[in-house]
Protein backbone atom coordinates (compact mmCIF):
# COMPACT_ATOMS: atom_id res chain seq x y z
CA UNK A 1 0.00 0.00 0.00
CA UNK A 2 1.40 3.51 -1.06
CA UNK A 3 1.87 6.40 1.22
CA UNK A 4 0.92 9.21 0.10
CA UNK A 5 1.66 12.67 1.72
CA UNK A 6 -0.58 16.12 1.39
CA UNK A 7 -0.81 19.26 2.62
CA UNK A 8 -4.34 20.62 4.28
CA UNK A 9 -5.29 24.27 5.66
CA UNK A 10 -6.01 23.55 9.14
CA UNK A 11 -8.88 26.07 8.71
CA UNK A 12 -10.89 25.31 5.73
CA UNK A 13 -9.72 21.75 4.79
CA UNK A 14 -8.14 22.41 1.66
CA UNK A 15 -6.16 19.61 -0.12
CA UNK A 16 -2.89 20.93 -1.75
CA UNK A 17 0.16 18.27 -3.10
CA UNK A 18 2.33 20.76 -1.74
CA UNK A 19 2.91 23.19 1.08
CA UNK A 20 1.20 26.52 0.59
CA UNK A 21 1.72 29.85 2.73
CA UNK A 22 -1.36 31.50 1.75
CA UNK A 23 -4.53 29.19 1.73
CA UNK A 24 -6.04 29.68 -1.85
CA UNK A 25 -9.54 28.95 -0.18
CA UNK A 26 -9.96 31.10 3.01
CA UNK A 27 -6.83 33.31 2.51
CA UNK A 28 -5.21 32.34 6.15
CA UNK A 29 -1.44 32.62 6.57
CA UNK A 30 0.81 29.35 7.54
CA UNK A 31 -2.35 26.71 8.24
CA UNK A 32 -1.17 24.05 6.39
CA UNK A 33 0.24 20.68 8.14
CA UNK A 34 0.93 17.49 6.55
CA UNK A 35 -0.73 14.45 6.54
CA UNK A 36 -0.16 11.30 5.45
CA UNK A 37 -2.89 9.05 3.56
CA UNK A 38 -2.89 5.81 2.09
CA UNK A 39 -3.67 5.22 -1.80
CA UNK A 40 -7.17 2.96 -0.61
CA UNK A 41 -8.10 5.98 1.84
CA UNK A 42 -7.69 8.19 -0.88
CA UNK A 43 -9.48 6.61 -3.91
CA UNK A 44 -11.93 3.85 -2.08
CA UNK A 45 -9.37 0.70 -3.85
CA UNK A 46 -9.12 -0.03 -6.92
CA UNK A 47 -11.69 -0.27 -9.51
CA UNK A 48 -11.81 -4.38 -9.09
CA UNK A 49 -12.56 -4.03 -5.78
CA UNK A 50 -15.29 -0.97 -6.47
CA UNK A 51 -17.04 -2.99 -9.06
CA UNK A 52 -17.32 -5.63 -6.59
CA UNK A 53 -18.23 -4.50 -3.33
CA UNK A 54 -21.59 -2.92 -5.78
CA UNK A 55 -21.90 -6.55 -6.96
CA UNK A 56 -22.38 -7.76 -3.82
CA UNK A 57 -23.97 -4.67 -1.82
CA UNK A 58 -26.63 -5.21 -0.08
CA UNK A 59 -30.00 -2.54 -0.14
CA UNK A 60 -30.13 0.48 2.08
CA UNK A 61 -33.68 0.14 4.20
CA UNK A 62 -36.41 2.32 3.09
CA UNK A 63 -39.09 3.53 4.02
CA UNK A 64 -42.37 4.67 1.95
CA UNK A 65 -42.53 8.50 2.72
CA UNK A 66 -46.31 8.66 2.46
CA UNK A 67 -46.76 5.83 5.37
CA UNK A 68 -47.42 6.73 8.93
CA UNK A 69 -47.47 3.31 10.56
CA UNK A 70 -44.19 2.26 9.24
CA UNK A 71 -41.31 1.31 12.25
CA UNK A 72 -39.07 4.07 11.48
CA UNK A 73 -42.00 6.71 12.03
CA UNK A 74 -43.72 5.46 14.32
CA UNK A 75 -40.36 5.49 16.10
CA UNK A 76 -39.66 9.20 15.59
CA UNK A 77 -42.68 10.28 16.85
CA UNK A 78 -42.84 12.08 20.85
CA UNK A 79 -39.36 10.95 21.19
CA UNK A 80 -37.57 14.71 22.11
CA UNK A 81 -35.91 14.42 25.39
CA UNK A 82 -36.33 17.29 27.69
CA UNK A 83 -33.10 18.54 28.87
CA UNK A 84 -34.62 20.14 32.16
CA UNK A 85 -33.48 22.99 31.24
CA UNK A 86 -36.56 25.20 28.97
CA UNK A 87 -34.20 27.75 27.47
CA UNK A 88 -32.12 24.87 26.08
CA UNK A 89 -35.27 22.94 25.13
CA UNK A 90 -36.39 26.33 23.66
CA UNK A 91 -33.15 26.59 21.70
CA UNK A 92 -33.16 23.00 20.27
CA UNK A 93 -36.71 23.28 19.34
CA UNK A 94 -38.62 21.27 22.24
CA UNK A 95 -35.86 19.30 23.23
CA UNK A 96 -32.99 16.48 23.11
CA UNK A 97 -33.83 14.59 19.73
CA UNK A 98 -32.27 10.92 19.81
CA UNK A 99 -30.36 10.25 16.65
CA UNK A 100 -29.02 13.28 16.82
CA UNK A 101 -25.92 14.46 16.26
CA UNK A 102 -24.86 18.67 17.85
CA UNK A 103 -22.16 20.45 17.59
CA UNK A 104 -21.63 23.17 20.53
CA UNK A 105 -19.15 26.10 20.37
CA UNK A 106 -18.14 28.79 22.46
CA UNK A 107 -14.74 30.42 23.80
CA UNK A 108 -12.78 28.79 26.64
CA UNK A 109 -14.48 29.16 29.63
CA UNK A 110 -17.68 29.93 28.71
CA UNK A 111 -19.69 27.63 30.21
CA UNK A 112 -20.11 24.86 27.58
CA UNK A 113 -18.76 21.68 29.73
CA UNK A 114 -20.91 23.01 32.79
CA UNK A 115 -24.01 23.58 30.34
CA UNK A 116 -23.73 19.60 29.02
CA UNK A 117 -23.17 19.06 32.99
CA UNK A 118 -26.03 20.24 34.06
CA UNK A 119 -28.37 18.47 31.18
CA UNK A 120 -27.19 15.19 32.71
CA UNK A 121 -29.50 15.92 35.96
CA UNK A 122 -32.52 17.54 33.28
CA UNK A 123 -32.01 14.24 30.97
CA UNK A 124 -32.40 11.54 34.22
CA UNK A 125 -35.19 13.28 35.87
CA UNK A 126 -36.85 12.97 32.17
CA UNK A 127 -36.88 9.54 32.17
CA UNK A 128 -36.04 6.51 34.06
CA UNK A 129 -34.43 4.42 31.00
CA UNK A 130 -32.12 6.86 29.97
CA UNK A 131 -28.21 7.32 30.42
CA UNK A 132 -25.40 9.05 29.51
CA UNK A 133 -21.65 8.90 28.80
CA UNK A 134 -19.43 11.47 29.29
CA UNK A 135 -16.23 11.56 27.67
CA UNK A 136 -13.48 14.33 28.14
CA UNK A 137 -10.04 14.39 26.29
CA UNK A 138 -9.18 17.52 28.11
CA UNK A 139 -10.01 16.68 32.53
CA UNK A 140 -9.51 13.88 34.34
CA UNK A 141 -12.12 11.59 35.68
CA UNK A 142 -11.91 13.36 38.45
CA UNK A 143 -11.96 17.23 37.32
CA UNK A 144 -15.34 16.20 36.15
CA UNK A 145 -16.68 14.54 38.77
CA UNK A 146 -15.69 17.37 41.16
CA UNK A 147 -17.63 19.88 39.27
CA UNK A 148 -20.47 17.04 38.93
CA UNK A 149 -20.53 18.04 42.93
CA UNK A 150 -20.18 21.87 43.23
CA UNK A 151 -23.20 21.33 40.76
CA UNK A 152 -24.90 19.57 42.97
CA UNK A 153 -25.23 16.77 40.12
CA UNK A 154 -25.74 13.02 40.93
CA UNK A 155 -25.32 10.01 38.65
CA UNK A 156 -28.01 7.88 40.37
CA UNK A 157 -25.91 4.70 38.53
CA UNK A 158 -26.82 6.11 34.96
CA UNK A 159 -24.22 8.57 34.26
CA UNK A 160 -20.69 7.72 33.24
CA UNK A 161 -17.40 9.22 33.27
CA UNK A 162 -14.23 8.81 30.88
CA UNK A 163 -11.42 10.10 30.50
CA UNK A 164 -10.27 9.03 26.47
CA UNK A 165 -8.81 10.45 23.29
CA UNK A 166 -9.05 7.60 21.26
CA UNK A 167 -11.84 7.37 18.97
CA UNK A 168 -12.36 3.44 19.14
CA UNK A 169 -12.15 2.82 22.76
CA UNK A 170 -15.03 5.23 22.87
CA UNK A 171 -17.24 3.33 20.27
CA UNK A 172 -16.21 0.46 23.01
CA UNK A 173 -17.58 2.03 25.90
CA UNK A 174 -20.89 2.91 24.14
CA UNK A 175 -21.14 -0.88 22.78
CA UNK A 176 -21.21 -1.65 26.60
CA UNK A 177 -23.18 0.61 28.50
CA UNK A 178 -25.73 1.36 25.68
CA UNK A 179 -26.58 5.09 26.49
CA UNK A 180 -29.01 6.97 25.34
CA UNK A 181 -26.84 10.53 25.39
CA UNK A 182 -23.13 10.40 24.37
CA UNK A 183 -21.32 13.67 25.51
CA UNK A 184 -17.52 14.27 23.69
CA UNK A 185 -15.30 17.05 24.69
CA UNK A 186 -13.81 18.21 22.75
CA UNK A 187 -13.46 17.50 18.92
CA UNK A 188 -10.31 18.78 18.52
CA UNK A 189 -8.96 16.39 20.96
CA UNK A 190 -9.94 13.14 20.04
CA UNK A 191 -8.27 11.02 17.49
CA UNK A 192 -8.66 7.51 15.32
CA UNK A 193 -6.39 4.61 14.95
CA UNK A 194 -6.99 4.80 11.06
CA UNK A 195 -4.96 7.89 10.61
CA UNK A 196 -1.74 8.89 11.32
CA UNK A 197 -2.20 12.56 11.57
CA UNK A 198 -2.14 14.33 14.76
CA UNK A 199 -5.43 15.13 17.16
CA UNK A 200 -7.20 18.18 15.78
CA UNK A 201 -5.55 18.01 12.08
CA UNK A 202 -8.18 18.53 9.40
CA UNK A 203 -7.89 14.92 8.53
CA UNK A 204 -8.97 13.44 11.82
CA UNK A 205 -11.39 16.31 12.95
CA UNK A 206 -12.90 15.11 9.54
CA UNK A 207 -12.92 11.30 10.43
CA UNK A 208 -13.81 11.76 14.06
CA UNK A 209 -16.97 13.80 12.99
CA UNK A 210 -17.92 11.65 10.08
CA UNK A 211 -17.88 8.36 12.68
CA UNK A 212 -20.04 10.26 15.39
CA UNK A 213 -22.30 11.10 12.77
CA UNK A 214 -23.00 7.19 11.45
CA UNK A 215 -22.84 5.94 15.30
CA UNK A 216 -25.41 8.84 16.28
CA UNK A 217 -27.67 7.60 13.54
CA UNK A 218 -26.99 3.80 13.35
CA UNK A 219 -27.05 3.36 17.25
CA UNK A 220 -29.95 5.42 18.32
CA UNK A 221 -28.63 7.39 20.53
CA UNK A 222 -28.14 11.52 20.78
CA UNK A 223 -24.45 13.00 20.41
CA UNK A 224 -23.10 16.28 21.70
CA UNK A 225 -19.58 17.11 20.31
CA UNK A 226 -17.70 20.35 22.01
CA UNK A 227 -15.87 22.63 19.35
CA UNK A 228 -13.12 25.06 20.10
CA UNK A 229 -13.40 28.79 18.14
CA UNK A 230 -10.86 30.17 16.28
CA UNK A 231 -10.16 34.11 17.25
CA UNK A 232 -13.24 35.50 14.50
CA UNK A 233 -15.83 33.16 16.80
CA UNK A 234 -16.09 30.54 14.59
CA UNK A 235 -15.71 26.83 15.09
CA UNK A 236 -12.56 25.33 14.62
CA UNK A 237 -11.99 23.01 11.88
CA UNK A 238 -13.34 22.65 8.21
CA UNK A 239 -16.96 23.54 7.32
CA UNK A 240 -17.76 20.03 6.13
CA UNK A 241 -17.85 19.74 9.96
CA UNK A 242 -20.92 21.64 10.09
CA UNK A 243 -22.70 20.28 7.40
CA UNK A 244 -22.50 16.71 9.11
CA UNK A 245 -24.28 17.52 12.34
CA UNK A 246 -27.68 18.15 12.59
CA UNK A 247 -27.91 20.82 15.12
CA UNK A 248 -25.01 24.06 15.06
CA UNK A 249 -24.87 25.84 18.82
CA UNK A 250 -22.83 28.80 19.74
CA UNK A 251 -22.60 29.82 23.56
CA UNK A 252 -21.66 33.16 23.95
CA UNK A 253 -20.76 35.57 26.84
CA UNK A 254 -19.14 38.67 27.84
CA UNK A 255 -16.01 38.33 30.18
CA UNK A 256 -17.26 41.47 32.45
CA UNK A 257 -20.55 40.06 32.51
CA UNK A 258 -22.51 36.96 33.65
CA UNK A 259 -25.21 35.86 31.96
CA UNK A 260 -24.55 33.83 28.46
CA UNK A 261 -26.54 33.66 25.69
CA UNK A 262 -26.83 30.32 23.41
CA UNK A 263 -27.71 30.46 19.77
CA UNK A 264 -28.86 28.65 17.09
CA UNK A 265 -26.95 28.66 13.50
CA UNK A 266 -28.19 25.60 12.46
CA UNK A 267 -31.04 23.22 13.32
CA UNK A 268 -33.03 20.39 11.49
CA UNK A 269 -35.22 20.23 14.46
CA UNK A 270 -36.54 23.63 14.92
CA UNK A 271 -35.82 26.85 14.45
CA UNK A 272 -32.49 28.76 13.60
CA UNK A 273 -33.72 31.65 15.58
CA UNK A 274 -34.37 30.75 18.98
CA UNK A 275 -32.44 32.48 21.56
CA UNK A 276 -31.90 30.91 24.94
CA UNK A 277 -30.14 33.21 27.96
CA UNK A 278 -28.59 31.89 31.13
CA UNK A 279 -26.81 33.64 33.96
CA UNK A 280 -23.57 32.05 35.13
CA UNK A 281 -23.48 31.78 38.77
CA UNK A 282 -20.78 29.85 41.86
CA UNK A 283 -23.74 26.78 41.77
CA UNK A 284 -23.88 26.66 37.62
CA UNK A 285 -25.67 27.90 34.81
CA UNK A 286 -29.16 29.29 36.11
CA UNK A 287 -31.83 30.35 33.53
CA UNK A 288 -33.02 33.75 32.88
CA UNK A 289 -36.82 32.82 32.01
CA UNK A 290 -37.23 37.05 31.50
CA UNK A 291 -34.66 38.13 29.77
CA UNK A 292 -35.94 41.54 28.84
CA UNK A 293 -35.97 42.89 32.12
CA UNK A 294 -32.04 41.36 32.73
CA UNK A 295 -30.90 43.68 29.51
CA UNK A 296 -32.87 46.83 30.90
CA UNK A 297 -31.87 46.06 34.87
CA UNK A 298 -28.91 48.28 34.90
CA UNK A 299 -31.10 51.53 32.82
CA UNK A 300 -31.53 54.33 34.66
CA UNK A 301 -33.49 57.73 33.65
CA UNK A 302 -33.85 58.75 30.25
CA UNK A 303 -30.94 60.34 28.56
CA UNK A 304 -29.32 61.90 25.39
CA UNK A 305 -28.52 59.21 23.46
CA UNK A 306 -30.56 56.22 24.70
CA UNK A 307 -33.20 54.26 23.26
CA UNK A 308 -35.20 51.33 23.66
CA UNK A 309 -36.18 48.39 21.03
CA UNK A 310 -38.19 45.49 20.91
CA UNK A 311 -36.37 42.68 19.12
CA UNK A 312 -37.68 38.87 17.88
CA UNK A 313 -35.65 36.79 18.98
CA UNK A 314 -37.44 33.40 17.29
CA UNK A 315 -40.95 33.60 18.68
CA UNK A 316 -39.09 35.49 21.65
CA UNK A 317 -39.52 39.15 21.88
CA UNK A 318 -36.72 41.28 23.86
CA UNK A 319 -35.95 44.64 24.46
CA UNK A 320 -32.96 46.05 24.50
CA UNK A 321 -31.53 49.48 25.66
CA UNK A 322 -29.67 51.01 22.29
CA UNK A 323 -26.64 53.45 23.10
CA UNK A 324 -25.05 55.96 20.71
CA UNK A 325 -22.65 58.77 21.01
CA UNK A 326 -22.37 61.67 18.93
CA UNK A 327 -18.87 64.22 19.44
CA UNK A 328 -16.53 66.47 17.48
CA UNK A 329 -14.03 64.26 15.91
CA UNK A 330 -10.56 66.07 15.04
CA UNK A 331 -10.28 63.89 12.35
CA UNK A 332 -10.65 64.34 8.42
CA UNK A 333 -12.54 61.19 8.79
CA UNK A 334 -14.95 60.97 11.37
CA UNK A 335 -15.01 57.54 12.99
CA UNK A 336 -18.17 55.24 13.09
CA UNK A 337 -17.49 52.59 15.59
CA UNK A 338 -20.52 50.35 16.39
CA UNK A 339 -20.72 47.08 19.04
CA UNK A 340 -23.68 44.80 19.04
CA UNK A 341 -25.52 46.12 15.21
CA UNK A 342 -23.62 45.55 11.87
CA UNK A 343 -20.90 48.91 11.22
CA UNK A 344 -22.34 49.26 7.84
CA UNK A 345 -25.88 49.64 9.09
CA UNK A 346 -25.07 52.01 11.43
CA UNK A 347 -23.22 54.06 8.72
CA UNK A 348 -26.25 53.71 6.66
CA UNK A 349 -28.67 55.12 9.33
CA UNK A 350 -25.97 58.02 9.82
CA UNK A 351 -26.31 58.76 6.22
CA UNK A 352 -30.16 58.60 6.13
CA UNK A 353 -30.41 61.04 9.13
CA UNK A 354 -27.83 63.30 7.59
CA UNK A 355 -29.97 63.38 4.25
CA UNK A 356 -33.67 63.40 5.99
CA UNK A 357 -33.40 64.58 9.57
CA UNK A 358 -31.25 67.72 9.19
CA UNK A 359 -28.53 66.65 11.40
CA UNK A 360 -24.71 67.40 10.01
CA UNK A 361 -22.73 64.64 11.01
CA UNK A 362 -19.77 65.73 8.69
CA UNK A 363 -17.33 66.51 11.86
CA UNK A 364 -18.64 64.16 14.31
CA UNK A 365 -17.42 60.78 15.27
CA UNK A 366 -21.00 58.40 16.06
CA UNK A 367 -20.21 55.44 18.41
CA UNK A 368 -22.92 53.46 18.77
CA UNK A 369 -23.59 50.10 21.49
CA UNK A 370 -26.51 47.58 22.14
CA UNK A 371 -26.24 47.54 26.38
CA UNK A 372 -25.63 44.21 28.14
CA UNK A 373 -23.56 42.69 24.88
CA UNK A 374 -26.88 41.41 22.72
CA UNK A 375 -25.89 41.76 18.92
CA UNK A 376 -29.01 42.83 17.06
CA UNK A 377 -29.37 41.74 13.61
CA UNK A 378 -33.46 42.50 12.87
CA UNK A 379 -34.34 45.27 10.50
CA UNK A 380 -37.07 46.15 13.27
CA UNK A 381 -34.11 47.76 15.30
CA UNK A 382 -33.25 50.58 12.60
CA UNK A 383 -35.78 53.25 14.67
CA UNK A 384 -34.43 52.76 17.71
CA UNK A 385 -30.74 53.06 16.48
CA UNK A 386 -31.41 56.24 14.68
CA UNK A 387 -33.39 57.61 17.94
CA UNK A 388 -30.42 57.56 19.58
CA UNK A 389 -27.75 58.76 17.89
CA UNK A 390 -30.28 61.92 16.69
CA UNK A 391 -30.92 62.04 20.67
CA UNK A 392 -26.67 62.18 21.07
CA UNK A 393 -26.71 64.59 18.13
CA UNK A 394 -29.42 67.10 19.77
CA UNK A 395 -28.31 66.55 23.20
CA UNK A 396 -32.35 65.72 24.08
CA UNK A 397 -33.61 62.77 25.84
CA UNK A 398 -36.84 61.01 24.85
CA UNK A 399 -39.37 60.61 28.01
CA UNK A 400 -38.88 57.72 30.26
CA UNK A 401 -41.54 54.50 28.77
CA UNK A 402 -41.41 54.88 24.92
CA UNK A 403 -40.08 51.84 22.85
CA UNK A 404 -39.07 52.31 18.94
CA UNK A 405 -40.13 49.52 16.54
CA UNK A 406 -39.11 50.14 12.55
CA UNK A 407 -37.59 49.43 10.16
CA UNK A 408 -35.58 52.57 8.04
CA UNK A 409 -35.48 53.14 4.34
CA UNK A 410 -33.53 54.59 2.68
CA UNK A 411 -35.44 57.51 1.84
CA UNK A 412 -36.03 58.59 5.56
CA UNK A 413 -39.74 56.80 5.42
CA UNK A 414 -40.24 54.26 8.69
CA UNK A 415 -41.43 50.37 7.10
CA UNK A 416 -43.52 48.09 9.23
CA UNK A 417 -42.38 45.07 10.78
CA UNK A 418 -43.58 41.74 11.57
CA UNK A 419 -45.57 40.69 14.74
CA UNK A 420 -45.77 43.70 16.15
CA UNK A 421 -48.56 42.84 18.41
CA UNK A 422 -46.32 40.66 20.47
CA UNK A 423 -43.23 43.17 20.76
CA UNK A 424 -46.25 46.03 22.09
CA UNK A 425 -47.27 43.24 24.46
CA UNK A 426 -43.72 42.36 25.71
CA UNK A 427 -43.09 46.13 26.67
CA UNK A 428 -46.21 46.46 27.89
CA UNK A 429 -45.75 44.05 30.31
CA UNK A 430 -42.04 45.81 30.99
CA UNK A 431 -44.31 48.39 32.27
CA UNK A 432 -43.77 51.00 29.02
CA UNK A 433 -46.24 53.39 28.15
CA UNK A 434 -45.83 54.75 24.63
CA UNK A 435 -44.75 52.72 21.59
CA UNK A 436 -43.19 54.90 18.68
CA UNK A 437 -43.84 52.54 15.56
CA UNK A 438 -44.64 52.88 11.76
CA UNK A 439 -47.78 53.70 10.46
CA UNK A 440 -50.42 50.68 10.02
CA UNK A 441 -51.77 51.59 6.81
CA UNK A 442 -55.42 51.46 5.62
CA UNK A 443 -57.47 48.66 7.10
CA UNK A 444 -54.83 47.42 9.42
CA UNK A 445 -55.29 46.56 12.88
CA UNK A 446 -53.05 45.95 15.97
CA UNK A 447 -54.14 45.41 19.29
CA UNK A 448 -51.54 47.39 21.53
CA UNK A 449 -53.29 46.54 24.49
CA UNK A 450 -53.90 49.96 25.77
CA UNK A 451 -50.49 51.34 25.16
CA UNK A 452 -50.30 54.91 23.43
CA UNK A 453 -49.28 54.59 19.48
CA UNK A 454 -47.38 56.93 18.38
CA UNK A 455 -47.23 56.61 14.36
CA UNK A 456 -43.76 57.63 12.22
CA UNK A 457 -43.84 58.22 8.61
CA UNK A 458 -40.03 59.40 8.49
CA UNK A 459 -37.09 60.25 10.58
CA UNK A 460 -37.39 63.34 9.80
CA UNK A 461 -40.21 63.95 12.58
CA UNK A 462 -38.24 62.52 15.45
CA UNK A 463 -37.62 66.42 16.58
CA UNK A 464 -41.53 66.92 16.73
CA UNK A 465 -42.19 63.71 18.60
CA UNK A 466 -42.42 65.04 21.96
CA UNK A 467 -42.44 68.82 21.96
Amino acid sequence: MKIKTQYSCQNCGHASSKWLGRCPTCGEWNKFVEERTDDASQSGGSLASVREEFRTAKASAWVDLDMEDDEAAASFKGRRITTGMAELDRVLGGGMVPDSFTLIGGDPGIGKSTLLLQTAKGILGARNDLKLLYVSGEESVGQIRSRAKRLGISGEGRVFLAAETQLERVFSAVKELRPSVLVMDSLQTFSSGYLESAPGSVGQVREVAARLMMLAKTAGLAVWLVGHVTKDGSIAGPRTVEHMVDTVLYFEGDDAQSYRLLRTVKNRFGSTRELGVFEMRGEGLREVPNPSSLFLSERGKSVPGTAVTASLEGSRPLLAEVQALVSQSPLSMPRRTAVGMDSNRIALLVAILDKHAGVSFEKTDVYFNVAGGLRLSEPACDLAAAAAIWSSAADRAFPPGVVFVGEVGLTGEIRRVSQLEARVQEARRLGFKTVVMPPLGRGAECDLGGIEALQLASVAALGDLFG
